[in-house]
């Protein structure tokens, strides 16, 4: 079976070798390059940790461009985007961020894809996150682990639910994993954005499998109960919630990335500089700080 983890390493690889990414920083002919007047960050979703995210990262790239404008374009599973930024102008003006499963997940599950790997140069990663599951009032309230929940939904098979992002996502994929490895059907509820957490609230859905920031305010209000984050070790904004492998289930371990990438025939010097200003920002307190927050951890590896 085809693992997210093996697709997940041919795109680092390709992150990891191309010149574009090189250790040595930007070249002298990138540095030549004068600053852009105006340069677009497109996400695929609606506002949330993505836009954010992105609006951290832009905020410190003032030597790249005078202005850079973020841009979602939600539908289709981030697929618009993504084929947006494939035709753009391939200057180093037009960039696409975006969780790796865009990348290394959606050309293995979609028959019909509007884009290919091949479409993009891969220009940086620049963080990672774990995913959280919770559940709402439409669970008992004594259901407090994982292990509750699992019997729960074996015991209500009509009521076991799960809402995501999205289809094809690897949050989805992680609740398909979920319902499999402890033998329940699980029904995949796909959303846009951040909208699953009313519906969870309103006891529409019964859990959902979401970025940690969507749903902290609400755990932390008492509206809704985590039962556990899919990262290697415990979170320090919600410390007394197990992670995946505590709870008995390590094969749901996971993190993911954000990249950023751009059309495939940007020149290298292109790449490069944007690569470098990226780099630069990701050094910055500004986002730093502004990452914990959203509980993503900074990626400068390349």
């Amino acid at each position: 079976m085809l693992t997210r983890r093996d697709v997940l390493h041919d795109v680092l690889a390709a992150l990891a070798s191309s010149a574009a990414l090189s250790a040595a920083g930007i070249t002298a002919t990138a540095a030549a390059q004068p600053r852009l007047k105006t340069a677009h960050i497109l996400t695929g979703f609606t506002a949330g940790l993505p836009d954010a995210v992105a609006r951290l990262v832009a905020g410190q790239m003032k030597d790249y461009a005078e202005t850079i404008v973020i841009e979602t374009r939600p539908g289709a599973g981030g697929r618009i985007a993504a084929e947006a930024v494939k035709t753009a102008e391939a200057d180093g003006s037009v960039m696409l961020l975006a969780p790796l499963g865009f990348m290394v997940l959606f050309p293995h599950i979609y028959k019909s894809l509007p884009y290919a790997t091949q479409d993009f140069t891969p220009v940086s990663t620049v963080g990672s996150f774990a995913t959280l599951l919770a559940v709402g009032p439409k669970v008992p309230g004594d259901v407090k682990s994982l292990a509750d929940f699992v019997a729960w939904c074996r015991a209500n098979p009509a009521q076991a639910s799960y809402g995501t992002p999205g289809a094809g996502t690897s949050l989805h994929f992680i609740g398909a994993m979920l319902g499999r490895s402890a033998g329940f059907d699980y029904l995949h509820v796909p959303y846009q954005g951040r909208a699953a957490v009313q519906d969870l609230i309103k006891g529409e859905i019964a859990s959902a499998v979401m970025p940690v920031d969507s749903l902290l305010g609400q755990v932390q209000s008492g509206q809704l109960r985590a039962l556990a984050t899919t990262g290697p070790q415990r979170l320090a904004s919600l410390p007394d919630v197990p992670t995946v492998k505590e709870a008995g289930y390590p094969a749901l371990r996971d993190l993911t990335w954000f990249g950023v990438f751009v059309p495939a025939k940007t020149p290298a010097p292109a790449v490069e500089r944007l690569n470098g200003s990226i780099q630069q920002a990701l050094r910055t307190d500004e986002v730093k700080s502004g990452m914990a927050r959203l509980s993503v951890e900074v990626d400068r590896s390349r």
